[in-house]
């Protein structure tokens, strides 16, 4: 099958639900929900093939953990964090074991490795088979108030069947990101916490950077909020740079693929750190950055 090639978009629709695989405002959660024309419900396709973690694989997703072979990674278009699995029950209500959002930290994070296995419906409908053999699954078939849960289950179910939607790219370059948002009231800033560290390297002409974090070419500050449109002119500010028509880029782990920002933060994750490469506009690095047409029909 060909559903799945590795760096392209697509969406994940449950076939009984007709919702979307969401990655929740918090940069935490996965959710199920109905706006398909967002960056949330967008998923950059990564095939996994060993080695450094970054291998190109033949994209065809079948095989099993022992027999080796390609992997399906998925990172969110809007936040760049990889779909995983966890051993933590369900919330009340839900079948098997919550699915999370987390960061591609280590050379191999079995967390976020899943096969797609061909279903007896369609070319387009798969089932996402994790490494540890579960499948994920929507929730709610049954219990209409708990339709936006996402989990991972070892039993046979039809919420377990996802519709693959291929995105294609924009092809106007990068989209405008959201204007500032409003200010917050005096006495929320007082309490709240001291926010996002912001880790960040300016990357070179070609689009290389230093990868590791402790290199000199890294530099950070603490950040506020969540806006892009406020931390892009931070970052223009750090690197003296007068336009701010830069392309920031979230790496969500040492060994994640860059993520194009062009949404709000997360409303979580305060306290964290959050690491991002920016790319002046005009040069070759920035002309390399693709953006899914979320739009598109």
């Amino acid at each position: 099958m060909d559903r799945f090639q590795d760096g392209h978009h697509v969406r994940l629709r449950s076939r009984v639900q007709r919702t979307y695989l969401h990655a929740a405002d918090d940069g935490e959660s996965v959710t199920l929900s109905q706006p398909r024309a967002s960056m949330n419900a967008a998923w950059a396709v990564h095939i996994y093939d060993g080695g450094d973690g970054d291998g190109e694989g033949d994209g065809d997703g079948d095989g099993d953990r022992d027999g080796g072979g390609p992997y399906l990674l998925l990172h969110n278009a809007a936040y760049g964090r990889y779909l995983a699995a966890t051993a933590r029950p369900a919330r009340r209500g839900h079948n098997g074991l919550r699915t999370e959002l987390r960061d591609y930290d280590q050379p191999e994070v079995e967390a976020i490795m899943w096969r797609a296995v061909v279903s007896d419906f369609a070319d387009d409908v798969v089932m996402l088979r994790h490494v540890g053999g579960s499948y994920l699954r929507a929730n709610g078939k049954y219990l209409p108030w708990n339709s936006a849960g996402v989990t991972v289950d070892d039993k046979a179910s039809s919420m377990m069947y996802w519709i693959v939607e291929p995105i294609p790219l924009r092809e106007a370059g990068m989209p405008a990101i959201p204007g500032p948002l409003p200010n917050r009231p005096i006495f929320s800033a007082i309490f709240s916490s001291p926010g996002r560290r912001i880790r960040f390297v300016l990357a070179l002409e070609d689009g290389h950077y230093p990868e590791d974090p402790e290199d000199d070419g890294w530099r950070q500050f603490w950040f506020r909020g969540r806006s892009a449109f406020s931390l892009r002119g931070y970052l223009a500010a750090h690197i003296d740079e007068d336009d701010p028509n830069i392309a920031m880029c979230v790496r969500a782990g040492r060994h994640g693929r860059l993520t194009p920002l062009v949404v709000d933060l997360p409303n979580g994750g305060y306290g964290g750190t959050l690491e991002i490469v920016v790319f002046l506009a005009g040069t070759p690095g920035y002309d390399t950055l693709r953006y899914p047409a979320v739009d598109a029909q």
